[in-house]
């Protein structure tokens, strides 16, 4: 059973090897930012204004910019990124084919042949940091530009919202920064592509300090927000401590390696059937912080990221003291088949009775801009993947099979929760901010009217 188990990793390595890998998982962000965009846009909510996603006033057309106008269309920010993907999906197939059509998928030409993905990497990365007006320069330098301030801004500076976001799917993207390292030595003279290196000594910490490096600027962040002046919350220094979890997962587990290394110098092979896990005190500690960093993430998730009422302990809280949405953060279509018309309420005691006629769904909020049935199955899957998240950054479980297939699985489901995750939480802040700026706008309601269709 273990040898054909060995035998399917070694023909997937070879038909698929792990640089291959990491190019469709960073192809697939890429991708699902595309769709985040997109997908916000078609369920009405603005997130152009909520993350500040302005195009250059250059690329606006001559007459606007006569006119001093600027005009932002949600498929002036989107489409460029679903161009961009495609372009990178077709490097990334053509280079795989080329390889394939080499190897013939024999293991013997896989390493002959392995410069293939390197080469194609190297030319990934000098398009990206290319200064010619080529290949859709301005997303490159927005990216560029984004992990400048989220790895180099002062403490003083403030904490865009936009960067919030970016950095929080950079730590969806964890464990691929270290699949990036273990390329490396897959890749350099000596070592094989269809076998991870072996790591001993500080080798063995190099893997696990790259995969911290999005919590930690994400921990960076949290405490720039938590130290601003016009900070009055303790939020920041609570969302610090959520990252900060992560870091004993990480770290507790490469710890362990060091007892698998001492387990195979005592019985060799026999290492992989020993039932050591549950005996040793470093992997209850582990554990513990395991169990912590998923649960209270979930937690934050649902509550914070998502402002769902369902884990606090008002779940049931009361209606009338929140207020209904603005009318500019709706676009003209959602959910609903039908359009939601915004009419001007006359009184403070309207909003009142509306609010309190109106209850909405127990855990949830009294806004939501998507379908009902959407809510709970994104909590279920969040909980689910949180768990297995913990899992898959904990590298001495799979010490034997780095880059396997149930690990690949395992980094698009991630991706995936991710891709989710972006949409409720640009939602709530676009319920925030617009609640936020209703005094100085005037109160609206949303009510939806059979006769919507007739204004849009």
């Amino acid at each position: 059973m273990n040898d054909a188990r060995l035998d399917d990793e070694i023909n997937w390595a070879v038909s698929f090897p792990l640089p291959f890998r990491v190019m469709v998982l960073v192809g697939l962000g890429i991708l699902g930012w595309a769709t985040n965009l997109h997908g916000l846009n078609m369920f009405g909510v603005d997130a152009i204004s909520t993350m500040e996603l302005r195009v250059d006033p250059s690329q606006q057309p001559i007459s606007l910019r006569i006119a001093g106008m600027q005009l932002t269309t949600p498929s002036s920010i989107y489409g460029p990124v679903y161009r961009l993907a495609l372009a990178y999906f077709s490097w990334c197939l053509t280079s795989w084919a080329l390889f394939r059509y080499l190897t013939y998928g024999n293991a013997v030409l896989t390493d002959v042949f392995a410069y293939i993905p390197g080469v194609a990497t190297l030319i990934i990365l000098f398009v990206l940091i290319c200064p010619f007006h080529i290949f859709h320069k301005r997303e490159r330098d927005k990216f560029l530009l984004s992990i400048r301030r989220c790895v180099s801004s002062s403490m003083d500076s403030p904490v865009y919202f936009a960067d919030v976001v970016f950095a929080d799917v950079f730590t969806s993207f964890a464990k691929v920064l270290g699949d990036v390292w273990l390329c490396m030595r897959m890749l350099s003279p000596g070592n094989s592509v269809l076998v991870p290196p072996r790591e001993d000594g500080w080798l063995r910490w190099v893997m696990p300090a790259i995969m911290s490096l999005p919590y930690l600027v994400r921990f960076r962040q949290c405490i720039i927000e938590y130290s601003s002046p016009t900070n009055e919350s303790h939020r920041p220094l609570y969302n610090a401590a959520k990252y900060a979890t992560s870091f004993p997962v990480i770290f507790l587990s490469a710890a362990q390696r060091i007892v698998v290394t001492e387990l195979e110098q005592k019985k060799g092979d026999e290492v992989t059937q020993v039932a050591w896990h549950g005996e040793h005190p470093l992997f209850r500690l582990w554990l513990l912080f395991a169990a912590i960093n998923s649960l209270y993430s979930f937690w934050w998730d649902i509550t914070n990221d998502w402002g769902l009422e369902l884990l606090k302990p008002t779940a049931m809280g009361d209606t009338h003291n929140r207020r209904r949405l603005p009318r500019h953060l709706m676009l003209p279509h959602l959910h609903s088949g039908r359009p939601l018309v915004a009419r001007e309420i006359e009184s403070p005691a309207e909003l009142h009775h509306q609010s309190a006629s109106q209850p909405y769904p127990y855990g949830l909020r009294p806004t939501i801009l998507y379908p009902l049935s959407v809510y709970p199955l994104l909590i279920f899957l969040n909980l689910v993947l949180r768990l297995t998240w913990s899992i898959k950054l904990s590298s001495h479980l799979h010490s034997k099979s780095d880059g396997s297939i149930t690990i690949f699985c395992l980094e698009i489901a991630e991706i995936i929760r991710r891709w989710m995750w972006v949409f409720v939480r640009v939602e709530w802040e676009t319920i925030k901010m617009s609640e936020q700026d209703m005094g100085s706008e005037g109160d609206y309601e949303l009510v939806q009217s059979a006769d919507a269709e007739e204004l849009t």
